[in-house]
Protein backbone atom coordinates (compact mmCIF):
# COMPACT_ATOMS: atom_id res chain seq x y z
CA UNK A 1 0.00 0.00 0.00
CA UNK A 2 1.22 3.20 -0.98
CA UNK A 3 2.07 6.00 1.99
CA UNK A 4 -0.26 9.20 2.15
CA UNK A 5 1.82 12.08 0.20
CA UNK A 6 2.58 15.27 2.26
CA UNK A 7 0.96 18.67 2.17
CA UNK A 8 3.50 21.87 1.41
CA UNK A 9 1.55 24.80 1.57
CA UNK A 10 3.47 28.33 0.49
CA UNK A 11 2.35 31.59 1.41
CA UNK A 12 3.94 34.90 1.03
CA UNK A 13 2.67 38.76 0.13
CA UNK A 14 2.08 39.15 -3.58
CA UNK A 15 5.26 40.33 -5.03
CA UNK A 16 7.59 38.68 -2.56
CA UNK A 17 9.15 36.25 -5.41
CA UNK A 18 6.81 33.42 -4.19
CA UNK A 19 5.53 31.86 -7.82
CA UNK A 20 9.08 32.21 -9.06
CA UNK A 21 10.32 30.50 -6.07
CA UNK A 22 7.89 27.97 -6.66
CA UNK A 23 8.80 27.08 -10.44
CA UNK A 24 12.05 26.36 -9.18
CA UNK A 25 10.93 24.10 -6.21
CA UNK A 26 9.05 21.86 -9.25
CA UNK A 27 11.48 21.99 -11.87
CA UNK A 28 13.97 20.43 -9.66
CA UNK A 29 11.73 18.13 -7.47
CA UNK A 30 8.97 16.89 -10.59
CA UNK A 31 7.47 14.60 -8.70
CA UNK A 32 5.38 17.13 -6.69
CA UNK A 33 1.33 18.32 -7.62
CA UNK A 34 1.30 21.28 -7.60
CA UNK A 35 -2.31 22.42 -6.52
CA UNK A 36 -4.82 24.65 -8.75
CA UNK A 37 -6.60 27.01 -7.16
CA UNK A 38 -10.31 28.12 -8.47
CA UNK A 39 -10.52 31.65 -8.97
CA UNK A 40 -12.98 34.51 -9.92
CA UNK A 41 -10.89 36.92 -11.26
CA UNK A 42 -10.10 37.51 -14.97
CA UNK A 43 -7.55 35.53 -16.36
CA UNK A 44 -4.28 37.65 -17.37
CA UNK A 45 -2.74 37.04 -21.36
CA UNK A 46 0.11 34.95 -19.67
CA UNK A 47 -2.02 32.40 -18.21
CA UNK A 48 -3.90 29.32 -19.18
CA UNK A 49 -6.75 27.85 -17.66
CA UNK A 50 -6.11 24.61 -15.72
CA UNK A 51 -2.54 25.73 -15.39
CA UNK A 52 -2.11 28.48 -13.14
CA UNK A 53 -5.67 28.75 -11.92
CA UNK A 54 -9.57 26.91 -12.13
CA UNK A 55 -10.86 30.38 -13.98
CA UNK A 56 -14.76 30.01 -13.12
CA UNK A 57 -17.70 32.38 -12.94
CA UNK A 58 -18.12 33.89 -9.55
CA UNK A 59 -21.61 31.61 -9.60
CA UNK A 60 -20.13 28.76 -10.18
CA UNK A 61 -17.71 29.25 -7.49
CA UNK A 62 -20.78 29.97 -4.67
CA UNK A 63 -22.29 26.84 -5.60
CA UNK A 64 -18.92 24.93 -4.86
CA UNK A 65 -19.23 27.17 -1.53
CA UNK A 66 -22.47 25.38 -0.85
CA UNK A 67 -21.40 22.43 -1.30
CA UNK A 68 -18.66 22.06 1.16
CA UNK A 69 -15.87 21.37 -2.16
CA UNK A 70 -13.28 23.64 -1.02
CA UNK A 71 -10.89 23.33 1.99
CA UNK A 72 -9.94 26.96 1.81
CA UNK A 73 -11.83 29.94 0.14
CA UNK A 74 -11.77 33.60 0.56
CA UNK A 75 -12.37 36.61 -0.87
CA UNK A 76 -10.21 39.66 -1.65
CA UNK A 77 -8.97 42.17 -4.16
CA UNK A 78 -13.09 41.55 -4.95
CA UNK A 79 -12.31 37.84 -6.43
CA UNK A 80 -13.01 34.49 -4.83
CA UNK A 81 -10.17 31.79 -4.69
CA UNK A 82 -9.79 28.71 -3.32
CA UNK A 83 -8.78 25.41 -3.09
CA UNK A 84 -10.54 21.83 -4.11
CA UNK A 85 -10.88 19.81 -0.81
CA UNK A 86 -11.13 16.80 -4.04
CA UNK A 87 -8.14 17.70 -5.36
CA UNK A 88 -5.90 17.52 -2.13
CA UNK A 89 -7.54 14.43 -1.02
CA UNK A 90 -7.11 12.44 -4.09
CA UNK A 91 -3.40 13.51 -4.61
CA UNK A 92 -2.01 12.68 -0.96
CA UNK A 93 -4.17 9.47 -0.87
CA UNK A 94 -2.03 8.18 -3.97
CA UNK A 95 0.90 9.28 -2.08
CA UNK A 96 1.83 12.33 -4.05
CA UNK A 97 2.88 15.19 -2.34
CA UNK A 98 0.97 18.73 -3.06
CA UNK A 99 2.35 21.68 -3.22
CA UNK A 100 -0.40 24.68 -3.16
CA UNK A 101 0.52 28.50 -3.32
CA UNK A 102 -1.90 29.99 -1.12
CA UNK A 103 -2.34 33.24 0.90
CA UNK A 104 -1.93 32.93 4.88
CA UNK A 105 -5.17 32.80 6.07
CA UNK A 106 -5.53 29.81 3.87
CA UNK A 107 -2.67 28.41 4.85
CA UNK A 108 -3.60 28.35 8.08
CA UNK A 109 -7.29 26.39 7.61
CA UNK A 110 -4.90 24.26 5.55
CA UNK A 111 -3.23 22.93 8.78
CA UNK A 112 -6.33 22.87 10.76
CA UNK A 113 -7.91 20.67 8.60
CA UNK A 114 -4.42 18.80 7.66
CA UNK A 115 -2.32 18.80 11.13
CA UNK A 116 0.61 17.19 9.43
CA UNK A 117 0.36 19.78 6.43
CA UNK A 118 4.08 22.12 6.67
CA UNK A 119 3.82 25.88 6.17
CA UNK A 120 6.59 27.87 4.42
CA UNK A 121 6.40 31.63 4.58
CA UNK A 122 8.85 33.33 1.98
CA UNK A 123 9.47 36.68 3.50
CA UNK A 124 10.43 39.66 1.63
CA UNK A 125 13.55 42.12 2.02
CA UNK A 126 11.77 44.58 3.59
CA UNK A 127 7.95 46.45 2.54
CA UNK A 128 9.40 48.94 0.24
CA UNK A 129 11.01 46.60 -1.85
CA UNK A 130 7.98 44.48 -2.31
CA UNK A 131 6.53 47.94 -3.32
CA UNK A 132 9.30 49.13 -5.74
CA UNK A 133 8.87 44.68 -6.89
CA UNK A 134 5.22 45.69 -7.90
CA UNK A 135 5.56 48.40 -9.36
CA UNK A 136 8.28 46.89 -11.63
CA UNK A 137 5.56 44.42 -12.13
CA UNK A 138 2.82 46.83 -13.82
CA UNK A 139 -0.01 44.10 -13.20
CA UNK A 140 -2.34 46.26 -11.66
CA UNK A 141 -3.22 49.70 -11.24
CA UNK A 142 -3.02 52.11 -8.17
CA UNK A 143 -6.25 50.88 -6.72
CA UNK A 144 -4.91 47.30 -6.78
CA UNK A 145 -1.46 47.88 -6.43
CA UNK A 146 -2.54 49.88 -2.46
CA UNK A 147 -4.87 47.07 -1.62
CA UNK A 148 -1.75 44.50 -1.94
CA UNK A 149 0.62 46.34 -0.14
CA UNK A 150 -2.58 46.48 2.74
CA UNK A 151 -2.65 43.25 2.19
CA UNK A 152 0.97 42.39 2.85
CA UNK A 153 1.35 44.34 5.75
CA UNK A 154 -1.78 42.19 7.33
CA UNK A 155 0.30 38.78 6.12
CA UNK A 156 3.07 39.68 7.72
CA UNK A 157 1.57 39.98 10.96
CA UNK A 158 1.38 36.16 10.74
CA UNK A 159 4.37 34.78 9.57
CA UNK A 160 5.01 33.42 13.25
CA UNK A 161 2.81 30.77 12.78
CA UNK A 162 4.40 28.81 9.92
CA UNK A 163 6.53 26.38 10.58
CA UNK A 164 9.44 27.60 8.36
CA UNK A 165 10.78 30.86 7.29
CA UNK A 166 12.67 31.40 3.92
CA UNK A 167 13.86 34.80 2.96
CA UNK A 168 14.40 36.31 -0.49
CA UNK A 169 16.80 38.80 -0.37
CA UNK A 170 18.60 37.12 -3.41
CA UNK A 171 16.23 35.02 -5.39
CA UNK A 172 18.76 32.62 -6.26
CA UNK A 173 19.64 31.42 -2.53
CA UNK A 174 16.24 31.85 -1.54
CA UNK A 175 14.48 29.19 -4.74
CA UNK A 176 18.05 26.94 -3.32
CA UNK A 177 16.45 27.22 0.36
CA UNK A 178 13.75 26.45 -0.56
CA UNK A 179 13.68 23.15 -2.62
CA UNK A 180 16.32 22.22 -0.06
CA UNK A 181 13.77 22.68 2.65
CA UNK A 182 10.86 20.67 0.83
CA UNK A 183 13.29 18.13 0.16
CA UNK A 184 13.92 17.37 3.66
CA UNK A 185 9.95 17.58 4.71
CA UNK A 186 9.17 14.90 1.55
CA UNK A 187 11.66 12.43 2.34
CA UNK A 188 11.12 13.05 6.15
CA UNK A 189 15.01 14.49 6.60
CA UNK A 190 15.78 15.88 10.17
CA UNK A 191 14.84 20.14 8.86
CA UNK A 192 16.29 22.65 11.25
CA UNK A 193 13.12 25.44 11.56
CA UNK A 194 14.25 28.97 11.01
Amino acid sequence: MVGKGKIIAVSAPSGAGKSTILKSVLNAIPEIVFSISATTRPKRETETDGKEYFFITEENFKEKIRNNEFIEWEKFYDYYYGTLKRFIDDNIESGRTVLLEIDVLGALEVKRLYPEAALIYILPPSIEELEARLLNRKTENKIDLQKRLERAKFELGFKDKFDYLVENIELEKAENDTISLVNKIIYKETVNGN
